[in-house]
Formats: C-alpha cells, sequence, structure tokens
C-alpha cells in the first residue's frame, strides 16, 4: 500500500513492518487486554488507524502494564508490558533509530544489537580474563528503573532532530504503569523493561554514561557491556581500585548507583598467577567464571580461568525440571513428550552448551533420570531396574535424536 505521508514522515510501509517483526516476538496482551488473535480480526484498520496517528503526531501511548517475574535469590522483576498497538508503534521509531545509533555504539557492546549476541561478550570476557588479572564485576542499582529522562532526551537530540522522533520517546518515557489492582503510577524516570524500544534507549544512555566515558578516560581498560551488565578488565589490583572509585563518581553524577553488595573485585587466578585475594570468582549472563583444573595437550595438568553454567541459573533449570514432573506424565507417548520438551530444552542447550562446562551437562544427565523414571511409570517396571534400561536404550536405539539433549551426545545411560 502506498500511502503519503502527513504532518509526520512516518510512512505506511514501516507500521506494516514493525508489525510483521512484532508479530514473530511475545504475544502477551497489555492493558486493553487484547491479543495478536484480535488485533488482527481488523489487521488493515488496525495499522491505518496506528500510522493515521503517528503520521499526524496525535499518537498517545497508552499505559503499560505492570508483570513480575522471578529474579535470584526470591526478587522480582517488574517488567512493564506494552499493548499490541503499542509495541508495534515502539517498533516503528526503534525501528528508525537503530541504523543511526549503531553506527555510534562500541562494539564492547553487545546487548539488544543486530549482529551481536550474548556467546561473543562471554567469549570476549573469557579471552580478556585470561589475558588481564583483575576484573570489576559491576552491577548497576536498577538501572532501568533510575535512568534520567532528561539525560536520555539529550542523548536522544544529538542524534536526531527530527521532532516526531523527540515527540514519541517523550511520550514513551512517561507512559504510566498500571500495576495490581489497576492502580496507575506516573513515571518520572526510568524507561521499562519489557517494551520495545527501552533496550535501545538504554543502550544509548549507557554509550555515553559508560562506554564513551571509558573510551575518552581510559582507553586501555577492555570490558564488556551486555544492557545494564558489565565487567570490566585491569592489569592490577590498585588499578582496578582506583577505576572503581572514579566509576562511582561518574556514575552518580548521572544519578545512577552501583549495587555494593554485587559489585566487587576479582582476581582471576590461574597459573603464573601467584597473588593471594579472596574474591576469584565472578557470574556474567548466568555463566559462572572461576578458576578450574584442566590439562594440556601434553597430559600436563595446570590451572585455568572461564566460564561454566552459573550457580542461579543451574538451580532455575532443575526447579523447572522439577516443576514439570516428567514421570507423572504417563500418558503421553515418548514422541508426545519430546514434543513438549524440547523447545526448552534446545533453548537451554543453545545457551549453555558453548560455555556451561561439565555442571550443564550434570542437568542433562538428571534429565535424563527423571526420563529413566517417566519410563517406570509408564510401563509400571517398578520392580525392574533392567527392564527400565532395556526400555530407554530401545527407544534411544529406535530414534538417537529423539530429545534435544541425545542429539548432543548425552545419551539416556550414563556409563
Amino acid at each position: 500500500m502506498n500511502i503519503a505521508t502527513k504532518s509526520q514522515p512516518v510512512e505506511y510501509y514501516r507500521v506494516a513492518q514493525a508489525y510483521r517483526t512484532v508479530r514473530k516476538g511475545g504475544q502477551s496482551a497489555g492493558v486493553d487486554k487484547q491479543s495478536m488473535e484480535g488485533f488482527e480480526r481488523n489487521l488493515n484498520g488496525n495499522l491505518y488507524k496506528l500510522w493515521n496517528r503517528l503520521s499526524s503526531g496525535s499518537y498517545m501511548p497508552p499505559p503499560v502494564r505492570e508483570h513480575e517475574i522471578p529474579k535470584t535469590a526470591g526478587q522480582m522483576r517488574k517488567l512493564g508490558i506494552p499493548t499490541i498497538t503499542d509495541r508495534i508503534a515502539q517498533r516503528v521509531v526503534k525501528d528508525y533509530m537503530e541504523p543511526k545509533l549503531e553506527r555510534v555504539f562500541h562494539s564492547s557492546s553487545y546487548g539488544y544489537r543486530p549482529h551481536k549476541n550474548a556467546h561473543q561478550a562471554l567469549r570476549a570476557c573469557t579471552e580478556n580474563s585470561r589475558r588481564y588479572s583483575w576484573v570489576i564485576d559491576l552491577d548497576i542499582k536498577g538501572f532501568f528503573d533510575n535512568l534520567d529522562h532528561e539525560l536520555l532526551l539529550q542523548a536522544v537530540r544529538h542524534h536526531f532532530k527530527e521532532s516526531w522522533v523527540l515527540l514519541y520517546v517523550g511520550r514513551w518515557l512517561k507512559a504510566p504503569q498500571v500495576g495490581k489492582g489497576g492502580v496507575s503510577r506516573m513515571r518520572t524516570q526510568g524507561t521499562p523493561q519489557g517494551g520495545v524500544i527501552s533496550p535501545l534507549l538504554a543502550n544509548l544512555f549507557l554509550h555515553y554514561a559508560l562506554d564513551e566515558w571509558l573510551r575518552i578516560h581510559y582507553a586501555g581498560i577492555k570490558f564488556e557491556r551486555y544492557a545494564d551488565d558489565c565487567v570490566l578488565h585491569c592489569n592490577s589490583q590498585l588499578e582496578a581500585v582506583r577505576l572503581l572509585a572514579k566509576l562511582k563518581e561518574r556514575l552518580g553524577s548521572l544519578g545512577l548507583a552501583l549495587q555494593e553488595s554485587k559489585t566487587k573485585i576479582v582476581y582471576c587466578k590461574c597459573t603464573g598467577r601467584g597473588e593471594g585475594y579472596p574474591e576469584v570468582s565472578f557470574t556474567f549472563l548466568g555463566h559462572y567464571f572461576r578458576p578450574y583444573k584442566s590439562r594440556n595437550r601434553s597430559g600436563r595438568n595446570f590451572l585455568s580461568f572461564g566460564p561454566e553454567i552459573g550457580k542461579s541459573a543451574s538451580k532455575r533449570i532443575i526447579a523447572e525440571l522439577r516443576r514439570m514432573q516428567i514421570h507423572k506424565r504417563t500418558w503421553m507417548s515418548v514422541e508426545q513428550l519430546a514434543q513438549e520438551l524440547n523447545p526448552k530444552l534446545q533453548g537451554w542447550i543453545s545457551y549453555y552448551r558453548t560455555y556451561g562446562g561439565n555442571k550443564f551437562k550434570y542437568i542433562l544427565h538428571q534429565l535424563n533420570i527423571r526420563l529413566l523414571k517417566w519410563v517406570r511409570w509408564r510401563h509400571k517396571l517398578k520392580n525392574s531396574v533392567g527392564k527400565v534400561i532395556d526400555k530407554m536404550l530401545a527407544y534411544y536405539g529406535a530414534n538417537p535424536k529423539l530429545f534435544a539433549h541425545w542429539k548432543m551426545g548425552i545419551k539416556p545411560i550414563r556409563v
């Protein structure tokens, strides 16, 4: 559809393209409780109405729906879920802004960027931890909730002169959040996690708050940043102590603070590094970096430093397996059980296989034990361990790629 633009240069094709992208993502409804299916019942009309409002400057974002998800240590993270229509609108503006900002973002920023991912950040962190002896494990306290609106808008204005970009970014920042019981809360700072445009705005803020500041004042410091999760590498303890003090000052001047209980200096202990220091491990992107025993090609043992699946991630996966009660799904065939489990399994494997280490393989072996229990219950073999194993091996022999973890070499019987 070729539709001429109105007072704001928002072309219709951008709205249609944004809809197609949003459709592939999360389907959760916002405060209006409209599902994607409901939106599509009058697809052309809804897209035209949204384009008409965006292009006239009259689009007003509705409130976002507050939704809580569990964090580590029993805490909860608050997400802000926009409506389907608002998700599309945010995508329109994000798609316009992102290509220009990508040209200025730092190569060590990996979060929520095209052609960047967590595995790249983990690989860089592993290499730098082996190259540099000291790490600052940085944790910004409530970053998404405390982000300064005016400072962010200054950064947006620096790159975009288009009034409609500034108009809508400003409106999304101020859009209220509706919590439990329908209570609406106005926002004077922060940007809701869960919004389509929020990760881009967060990256823009931290580009100037941290990345550019480091490049200008500490050009020799290597770092990896994934949204607000950041690790910095130093040559000495003294350098790390001094840099951490300056980081506190820098973030404090921007209305942010470090989470003292989670921010720490770490010694990347390995062979050839003999200094004594109490902190020798840190967690980054769900992976636990620590010293571990290894063996070189000559068969000689040495102490290396690198990642494995983190403790909290391990607990979360095991808790999920326990919650699923696989052994009680006796009404399912083995093929149906695999179809049920594989999407979740494949997600875990895709993320943790590369750097998960032996602990991740141990979790997958635990899954096999649960599958053996399913065999015992389904085929009523409670008093015959040998027959349970034989039946499981028969399933494996018939289709060794049936389950996603079998496909990667985690056989059903550990030998």
